[in-house]
């Protein structure tokens, strides 16, 4: 009997070798490279072309008609529902509420579009069953089975023929043809491929939860980001209750999207105003604290920003910064020193976005900056007022996307004063009863706020 060959392959990056190495060569990580069993690829033995080219012209879409999940949230992050015969990649951190999610909209689907079978490799059908009486879910055509196995996942598959599959999670299932653990490079790489060929092949709308690593990205190949057509991150603080759903790609869809849940004891329920939320147990006449209007995809968002500054007793002073990029609190910093000649470096700074949503657009600049100089002075900024903003290195105050829709969402949240950039104000029809003030400079905007 001829004897299998085998490869090392790195868990890490994926890189193969015909030897074992303590140091991949390619990503530098120890003891990371396994041995993994090749077997003969006979595949392409009798192949035939069963799919010839078409006209894109003649092609119809008419059956790419998306089904909903009932869940509002999660249609807006796939940009209007499930595409049939998509595949996609929902990752988070353990516990943040991936199988909930999941299993909520499972029970939705299978109660308005028919068949779905729902594969856990990680939790028994009885306790699957536990968890859907505590969120409440009966639904007639949802199908739960507890497997590892792609081959016998596969089988289901053929003789339940179900518009939907989830798969919980891609991590724990595997496939006979290799020989390596579940949950290595390989296996989920090949898993993934496969799973991809089956919806397209039968238009199954197919949902696989990835694991993420200590740095919060999906555990195993970037290949198997690049072969999905969506993916979608469950984010969250341990100890919030809100959970923000972003898609970091989408073929059928924005990944500017995001969609506001808050975990309770019946699961994950959604969030229509989040504005509302954020701002529910704001204090006023507090120094540092400042609201912003942010934008993520078409929803403007009201958030508070705090900053507290305080005087470094010795050594180097530390900055922190929660739901903003850290680098851009070094660079406002910096543009406060030399542009406006305010001496904030031996002060220790932290930045915290209350309600753990995190900002990553550039407009939240003039609202970091107005709550650092209000933290330094001690000096509190109106709480009627709602700023928006991108700060340039030269202290200028450059224009932001969807102005009109950010003043509105101030309006209908009774705030009574907006700071915009003057270049924005210089075009803006809208006509609100606001008092709506332009400014050009970062002094200008800090005259403005704290006289």
């Amino acid at each position: 009997m001829a004897k299998n060959k085998t490869i090392h392959v790195c868990q890490a990056c994926g890189y193969q070798t015909g030897k074992w190495l303590g140091r991949c060569p390619a990503c530098g990580e120890w003891n990371t490279l396994v041995e993994e069993i090749i077997k003969p690829d006979k595949s392409g033995i009798g192949l035939s072309v069963s799919i010839v080219p078409q006209l894109l012209s003649d092609i119809s879409s008419a059956s790419q008609k998306r089904i909903s999940t009932q869940i509002g949230e999660f249609d807006r992050v796939l940009g209007g529902g499930i595409v049939p015969g998509s595949l996609t990649l929902v990752g988070g951190d353990p516990g943040i509420g991936k199988s909930t999610l999941l299993l909520q909209a499972s029970g939705s689907i299978a109660s308005h579009h028919g068949p779905l079978l729902y594969v856990s490799g990680e939790e028994s059908s009885t306790q699957i069953k536990l968890r859907a009486s505590r969120l409440r879910l009966s639904a007639d055509n949802l199908y739960v089975v507890n497997e590892n196995s792609l081959e016998v996942i596969k089988q289901h598959i053929s003789s339940l023929k179900p518009k939907t599959l989830v798969i919980d999670s891609i991590q724990t299932t595997y496939t006979q043809q290799l020989g390596s653990v579940p949950g290595s490079i390989a296996q989920v790489r090949q898993v993934t491929a496969e799973l991809m060929q089956l919806s397209k092949t039968n238009t199954i709308s197919t949902f696989i939860i990835g694991h993420v690593t200590k740095e919060g990205a999906i555990a195993g190949p970037r290949t198997m980001e690049h072969l999905v057509d969506t993916v979608l991150y469950l984010e969250g603080e341990r100890y919030h209750s809100y959970r923000i759903l972003r898609a970091a790609k989408n073929r059928f869809g924005p990944t500017s999207e995001i969609g506001v849940f808050e975990m309770k004891e019946a699961g994950l329920e959604e969030i229509t105003n989040p504005s509302e939320l954020f701002l529910s147990q704001r204090s006023s006449g507090i120094s540092g604290s400042v609201v912003l209007a942010s934008v993520e995809g078409t929803r403007p968002i009201l958030v508070e920003l705090q900053a507290l500054v305080s005087y470094s007793t010795g050594g180097i002073p530390r900055r922190n910064a929660t739901g903003i990029d850290i680098n851009r609190l070094l660079l406002l910093m910096a543009v406060i020193e030399n542009r406006l000649g305010v001496h904030i470096q031996d002060q220790e700074i932290y930045v915290n976005v209350a309600g753990g949503l995190r900002i990553y657009e550039p407009a939240a600049d003039l609202g970091i900056l107005l709550a650092l100089i209000s933290g330094f002075r001690r000096k509190p900024i109106n709480p009627d007022l709602v700023v928006m903003g991108e700060v340039g290195l030269g202290g200028e105050i450059r224009g932001a996307t969807q102005i009109e829709a950010r003043i509105k969402e101030a309006s209908q949240l009774g705030f009574s004063q907006c700071m915009i950039p003057q270049c924005n104000l210089d075009k803006l029809s809208l006509k609100l009863k606001l008092d709506i003030i332009g400014v050009k400079s970062a002094a200008e905007a800090i005259d403005a706020a704290l006289g």
